[in-house]
């Protein structure tokens, strides 16, 4: 008889013997909703150091204590009170935490690394932005072929359409009647949201899940609602790829500061360059690392290199028109998907590059 074994709990462990400090901690950690286990000293906490999914450390467990440190390894953090204490910084380093926090001000902030762990989720998605040049750019179609080139490397995506004047990049993927939430239902969204959730209520086609703009009259949603959802996004996701508008208004700013990269698409063209430089200044403005995808045809001849230095952008990638790419669109055929072709490769290039090392795998 088949039995089902039910996974791992997450959990937490609390290192201190500093019993107001554990206080704090166990009510903070009670307010996530993830489960601890409190050592007193590290030689208590030895066994369960490797298997925690966070471990927090007070700091009276730093200064003098007797037994040896446990190994070292991921999502150590240390938690102190006094501010004006300059020597908690080495202190950190001998115990090969990855941050050092304060009470009450980080009380916040702790809760949410807490809240992490009652997920199951240690997930920090790489996060790329993708905005038009000018209009009719590509920036969509090129939004939804990173997202389903990295879906086909079997790497959870999450696509995001930012720009509530696209039309719907839900339209782009042929997924406009798919069954799932779209933005309208999220703009009321404050806080923290679950990040199983969100991807459980979202449409999902070729093998990744998108949030799209319907095609009511709602034409902004409160930048709190973006950044809870994109902070869920990040949570849920290997990879999230967010369509941006041109124009950063309140909810493209929220958004393009999470993102890793912004990748700017220009047409070879004279007019588009010079459109693009506008748009480039926004961008710049929020985030430090904007790339330019540059797109032929090239009516008078322009390359890549001359488009990025014109715009004084590092160049991610040039890219050959796509063959009846209109055709496929209007077929609802999701660009990308074949794994074939300019766009394809352009997709595979960039995402070569973008990618952790550990993450990027062959399509």
């Amino acid at each position: 008889m088949n039995r089902l074994v039910p996974p791992p709990v997450s959990r937490a462990l609390l290192v201190t013997a500093d019993e107001g400090l554990l206080d704090d901690l166990l009510r903070l950690a009670a307010a996530a909703g993830v489960e601890v286990d409190v050592a007193p000293d590290a030689g208590a906490a030895r066994t369960r150091w490797p298997g925690a999914s966070m471990v927090v450390v007070g700091d009276d467990q730093t200064q003098g204590v007797a037994a040896p440190l446990p190994p070292r390894r991921p999502g150590v953090i240390l938690v102190g009170r006094d501010l004006d204490d300059a020597d908690v910084w080495r202190r950190a380093v001998a115990l090969g935490a990855e941050r050092v926090v304060f009470l009450p001000d980080a009380e916040p902030w702790l809760v949410e690394r807490f809240a992490d762990v009652a997920e199951g989720s240690g997930r920090d998605a790489l996060i790329v932005g993708v905005v038009g040049g000018r209009g009719g750019a590509g920036a969509s179609v090129l939004a939804a072929a990173l997202a389903v080139t990295g879906a086909r490397r079997a790497l959870d995506v999450t696509l995001v359409d930012v720009d509530p004047l696209g039309g719907g990049i839900d339209l782009v993927l042929g997924a406009e009647d798919t069954t799932g939430l779209r933005w309208p239902d999220f703009a009321e969204t404050r806080g923290r949201l679950g990040s199983g959730a969100l991807s459980e209520a979202l449409p999902e086609r070729c093998g990744l899940t998108v949030l799209s703009w319907d095609r009511g009259d709602l034409l902004e949603v409160p930048g709190e609602a973006v950044r809870a959802v994109l902070d869920a996004a990040r949570r849920a996701s290997d990879i999230a790829v967010l369509d941006l508008p041109r124009r950063v208004d309140e909810a493209a700013e929220e958004a393009l500061a999470r993102c890793s990269s912004a990748l700017l698409v220009v047409p070879a063209e004279v007019r588009a360059v010079a459109a693009a430089a506008r748009v480039a200044a926004g961008l710049t403005v929020v985030t430090s690392d904007v790339r330019v995808v540059v797109r032929g045809p090239a009516p008078s001849g322009l390359d890549g290199a001359e488009v990025a230095d014109a715009l004084g952008l590092p160049l991610a990638v040039e890219m050959d028109p796509e063959p009846r790419l209109d055709e496929a669109l209007e077929r609802g055929e999701p660009p990308g998907r074949s794994g074939r072709g300019p766009l394809a490769a352009a997709c595979s290039r960039l995402l070569d590059d973008l990618l952790p090392g550990s993450q990027v795998r062959a399509a």
